[in-house]
């Protein structure tokens, strides 16, 4: 495995920047929206670093991979989550861009991250 720490990866550095944006606008919520969609919101954001980071102290190439689909998975939901807080009127139309512009480069870049690590050999 690569002694590339996880908090210096791209993916990794965006990944955090969709969490912490998440969490920003989640926190001006009222109750019943932060209990219900927010939590799950912030939840499936956090896990996509947490997944990356899990992926990379695993110590095989394999085990990495398949953290990095479950992140892949997380941003899915999270994006499911961001549709539905923007459909129940709880995200503006700047908040929308804003993540979208984040999820926008996030995505390639997993994917990226994704194949990188597919062909990598390992060596006994």
């Amino acid at each position: 495995m690569s002694s590339k720490y996880f908090q210096e990866l791209r993916v990794y550095k965006l990944a955090e920047k969709l969490a912490d944006e998440i969490w920003r606008i989640v926190d001006e919520w009222d109750m019943f929206a932060k209990n219900t969609i927010g939590t799950q919101m912030v939840r499936s954001a956090d896990s996509l670093g947490a997944n990356i980071a899990e992926g990379v102290g695993r110590g095989s190439y394999q085990d990495n991979r398949r953290f990095v689909r479950m992140a892949r998975g997380s941003l899915n939901e999270t994006q499911h989550w961001l549709r539905r807080a923007y459909r129940r009127k709880l995200l503006t139309v700047e908040q929308i861009d804003l993540l979208k512009s984040i999820l926008d480069e996030l995505r390639p870049q997993l994917n990226s991250y994704l194949k990188s690590i597919g062909n990598i050999t390992e060596k006994s």
